[in-house]
């Protein structure tokens, strides 16, 4: 059921400009070429050319940049933080190379290298709304909710017509429980952008933990219909199907997110609870005792462990 907040912003490639057929034209010229191919969802290629450019100009700040972009589209950030470090390293000023890594870093659990760059951003750029997002980001995944709450506040500020950001404040006072003022940031969200899909989530998860199911349901409807490529919506709503009684509905769409994101314990909870409702003790157990050693805080996972030994 987890809500996953949005970290990537449309990153974009750094071009170059030439006249003359000299080194610095050479370089940029490789640095186009890479750009055509990342274009044409190459990486592979395009790092190829990045590093030509780079065999000419070892301080090529921009080359680096884009090479972290080409490894990240290849899922390698470790890699990727390395070439950005040498972007930074090369131009200490690079707001867009310090704001990527900081993201980088966060999905590398590096929070508080993650929490250096985003404090290095305000620094490079108070007025941008990225700085605080950043910062809010951090903040949250260290659990210091008001600090998170108080940056995301500063990110909407300079940039109120970002949906995201509101839902972002939601999503903290959600896991703070405080359902009222959630709901309240989300009709002022859903003035801004009532397209954002992450926001029907959002409030499908408070009508469900208001035990409202038939109204989370129709919510996870309404985000899954605006995308369809976010595995926690089906898994959210095959917990909803669960408590609405349509267990096998609900299992089939559980075993769908696993299939699209085999990293999200919440889809391992709520096998967990499938299983405690379908009195099968043995199955339960197998899912909910691991998951109250390693995540003890998670909703619903006590209460249905007790259920499933009490089979």
């Amino acid at each position: 059921m987890k809500s996953r907040i949005k970290t990537l912003i449309a990153v974009l490639i750094v071009g170059a400009s030439f006249s003359c057929d000299s080194d610095e034209s050479k370089k940029g010229r490789f640095l186009l070429k890479g750009n055509e191919k990342m274009e044409e969802n190459d990486p592979k290629s395009a790092m190829a050319f990045y590093g030509e450019a780079i065999e000419l100009d070892s301080t090529y700040a921009d080359a680096y940049y884009n090479k972290a972009l080409a490894h990240l589209q290849l899922n390698q950030l470790t890699e990727s933080i390395q070439d950005l470090s040498l972007a930074i390293k090369y131009n200490p000023g690079y707001y867009d190379a310090t704001f990527q890594r900081g993201l980088n870093y966060l999905d590398n659990g590096e929070f508080y290298n993650a929490r250096s760059d985003a404090e290095k951003l305000v620094q490079l750029d108070d007025q941008n709304w990225k700085s605080y997002f950043l910062s809010g980001l951090v903040e949250e995944k260290l659990k210091n909710f008001p600090e998170a709450i108080a940056a995301f506040k500063k990110a909407s500020e300079l940039n109120p017509e970002n949906s995201d950001l509101l839902v972002n404040q939601a999503t903290i006072l959600f896991y703070q429980k405080d359902y009222e003022a959630a709901k309240n940031i989300l009709t002022e969200a859903m003035r801004v952008n009532p397209l954002e899909p992450h926001l029907h989530n959002l409030r499908s998860m408070i009508y469900f933990d208001e035990q409202n199911y038939e109204e989370a349901l129709n919510s996870v409807e309404k985000a899954i219909s605006l995308n369809k490529s976010q595995a926690y919506f089906y898994n959210n709503k095959g917990l909803y199907l669960l408590f609405l009684d349509q267990k096998e509905e609900g299992l089939e769409l559980i075993n769908q997110s696993i299939k699209m994101d085999a990293n999200n314990p919440f889809t391992l909870r709520n096998k967990g609870i499938y299983y405690v409702m379908q009195g099968d003790k043995v199955s339960a157990l197998q899912y909910l005792v691991e998951l109250d050693q390693n995540h003890p805080d998670m909703d619903l996972v006590k209460e249905y462990l007790a259920k499933a030994q009490a089979l």
